[in-house]
C-alpha cells in the first residue's frame, strides 16, 4: 500500500471545496451483519408473496437482492413470474422496516466501522456512500440502527433492487456522483470497500480502485488473489483504512481508468 506523503495521524485533517473523491461501502460483513433479522424479513416476504412458508433462501454471497430472490423462488420450486420481483422487493421492504428496532439487538455493527467512516469523511474532497446487494430502504435501516448514516449519501449508492451487474452498478454511482459534485469519477479517484471476492471483482471490471477486508466469508488470500490493491483484517485500525484510501486517491498514484 502507497503511504509517500501521506502523514495521516488521527487528527481533523483540511477539506478542500471541491469533491473529488467518492469512496463507495459495502454494507453487509463490511459494516454491519444482520443476517438473523434479514432472514427472518425474507421468510415473512416469501409467505406475502407466495403464500407459502419459505423453506430454503439462496445463500447471497455478495449478491444483489434482486438475484437472491430469483433463485429464491427457484430453490423452492415457484416459477418466476413477471411481477414476483417488483412484489417480493416491495414485500422485503416493508418486512424489513417493521424488523427494524431488532437490528442493533439482533445484529452486530462490524469492528472499527463507525471509526473509519468518521476518519474517511475527514479526507478532503472526500464523499461516501454504498455499493450493496441490498435494496436502498434497508441499507438506510441496517446502517441507521447502528448509528453509521451520519457520513453516508445514500443517493449517490448502488442498491439491490436496481437489476444491474455490481460493476456495472458501480458505474451507475459514479454516474450520480458526477452529476451531483460535477466531477468525472474514475478508477483514479474512486474507491470501492468491501468484504467479498464479488467485490473484487466488480471494482477491478467497473473502474475503482479496491480496499478489502477479510471481515466477511472471503480470505485475506482469496481477495489478494482476486486482485485487491489493499487487503486488511477488518476496519478496527481507521488510520490504515484512511491511509489505504489516500494513497490509492491521490494524484501521484491515480491511474486513468
Amino acid at each position: 500500500m502507497h503511504r509517500a506523503g501521506w502523514p495521516y495521524s488521527g487528527g481533523v485533517l483540511p477539506r478542500e471545496d471541491a469533491i473529488n473523491r467518492l469512496v463507495l461501502w459495502n454494507v453487509d460483513l463490511t459494516l454491519v451483519d444482520v443476517a438473523i433479522v434479514t432472514r427472518d424479513a425474507y421468510a415473512e416476504a416469501f409467505r406475502r408473496v407466495t403464500g407459502r412458508p419459505l423453506v430454503k433462501l439462496a445463500p447471497a454471497m455478495g449478491r444483489p437482492d434482486s438475484e437472491i430472490v430469483f433463485e429464491t423462488l427457484a430453490v423452492n420450486g415457484i416459477p418466476a413470474e413477471d411481477d414476483h420481483l417488483p412484489r417480493f422487493l416491495a414485500a422485503l421492504a416493508v418486512a424489513f422496516a417493521d424488523r427494524r428496532k431488532r437490528l442493533a439487538k439482533e445484529g452486530r455493527m462490524l469492528p472499527g466501522a463507525k471509526e473509519a467512516l468518521k476518519a474517511v469523511s475527514r479526507l478532503d474532497g472526500v464523499v461516501q456512500s454504498v455499493l450493496t446487494g441490498t435494496i436502498k430502504s434497508n441499507a438506510v435501516h441496517k446502517l441507521q440502527a447502528f448509528g453509521l448514516d451520519k457520513h453516508v449519501d445514500f443517493d449517490l449508492g448502488g442498491y439491490g433492487e436496481e437489476v444491474y451487474p455490481k460493476a456495472t452498478l458501480l458505474q451507475v454511482a459514479q454516474g450520480r456522483a458526477k452529476q451531483r459534485h460535477g466531477t468525472p469519477f474514475t478508477a483514479a479517484n474512486t474507491v470501492l470497500i468491501g468484504d467479498s471476492t464479488r467485490d473484487v471483482q466488480a471494482a477491478r471490471i467497473g473502474g475503482a480502485a479496491m480496499v478489502a477486508v477479510a471481515s466477511g466469508r472471503s480470505t485475506a488470500a482469496e481477495l489478494r488473489e482476486a486482485g485487491a490493491d489493499v487487503v486488511l483484517p477488518d476496519l478496527s485500525n481507521a488510520s490504515e483504512v484512511v491511509a489505504a484510501v489516500a494513497g490509492l486517491t491521490s494524484p501521484v498514484d491515480r491511474k486513468a481508468g
